[in-house]
């Protein structure tokens, strides 16, 4: 056997592993954002997928969670997310590239992450081998305005805002074989920590580190299926899981369910308005199962992706004619 077909079986036997231990330990203990969507969004988890496909891809998101929901004083509070991403690639180089941006709020703190992800993609026979990385910021707002405090300290401000910036770092790998992929990645590698001024309210940024799993089907003619597993880890120590089965009909029309760990239930659908499929529009509804006497029980999520079209030009020779000779 190859050492080539020895990693291929390596790796599917640490999936299956991983899923196993994975799903007896599911702790909810996670800072960064949540998308039901996330199998079009490698980008947010993974800085190895910027690039991975060619052309110059966009993609925007708006996630509303909880809707209507409100706290106990009667103020709101439920996490709203933004997140918008590009990316290109170099094909003579291999090379990916990509900016992607985060916009979540949650209650009286706001978070922006804003960083720039660079790739390299190794084709290794049918399979090709992702390496990537970015650098960036990452700004924390907390608005004391809307604080509810039961013993609030003496010197905790009633009004203002405090802003800190910090820079942060995270990797990435990924390896597509074209039937399976599985993508390894750690983000806030540095873990920076956000004190506002006061280190006795010191909120440090944890590292998340996330495994992807997904495995294409083709079942008949122009049908593909997709199940895919998310796993995400709060410095190794809590565990949450989302899973997903989407189909998908001649790359115009998808729909599909999700599953994440002892929260919600998930319908995904999916529809490509251009004759090209060149504009993708997304939507998905969460129904909340777990937890419903804390939370409002749906929360909405819409996406939109547009992949630019490539422009050649043909030049195509034309026969001129004149009184003294033809070329």
């Amino acid at each position: 056997m190859s050492n080539f077909h020895r990693l291929e079986n390596f790796l599917k036997v640490k999936v299956f592993i991983l899923i196993l231990f994975f799903g007896i330990n599911n702790v909810h203990a996670q800072q960064d954002a949540q998308f039901t969507q996330y199998m079009f969004n490698g980008m947010f988890y993974n800085p190895a997928f910027a690039g991975k496909e060619t052309g110059y891809r966009f993609s925007a998101l708006h996630r509303t969670q909880w809707a209507g929901y409100s706290t106990a004083s009667g103020q709101g509070g439920a996490p709203i997310t933004q997140f918008v991403t590009a990316q290109g690639r170099l094909n003579q180089k291999n090379i990916g590239y990509g900016l992607a941006i985060v916009n979540d709020q949650i209650g009286p703190s706001k978070n922006l992450e804003i960083n720039f992800q660079g790739s390299y993609h190794k084709k290794i026979k049918r399979a090709v081998l992702s390496i990537g990385g970015y650098a960036g910021v990452f700004s924390s707002t907390l608005d004391y305005g809307e604080l509810v405090v039961v013993n609030p300290e003496p010197n905790l401000p009633s009004a203002g805002k405090e802003n800190q910036l910090a820079v942060d770092f995270g990797i990435g790998a990924l390896f597509d074989k074209g039937n399976y992929y599985i993508g390894l990645s750690s983000k806030h590698l540095n873990q920076p920590n956000f004190d506002f001024g006061d280190a006795s309210y010191a909120n440090q940024l944890k590292n998340h580190s996330y495994l992807l799993f997904g495995y294409r089907l083709r079942p008949i003619g122009q049908l593909r299926i997709e199940p895919s597993l998310l796993i995400k880890t709060v410095s190794l120590n809590n565990f949450s899981y989302d899973v997903s089965v989407m189909a998908t009909h001649q790359n115009k029309i998808n729909g599909g369910i999700a599953f994440r760990g002892e929260e919600a239930v998930s319908l995904i659908l999916g529809y490509s308005i251009l004759s090209d499929n060149s504009l993708k529009l997304g939507y998905a509804f969460d129904l909340v199962i777990s937890g419903v006497e804390a939370k409002s029980p749906t929360s909405h999520e819409f996406m939109l992706r547009y992949v630019l079209p490539d422009v050649t030009r043909q030049v195509e020779r034309v026969i001129q004619r004149t009184p003294r000779f033809r070329y």
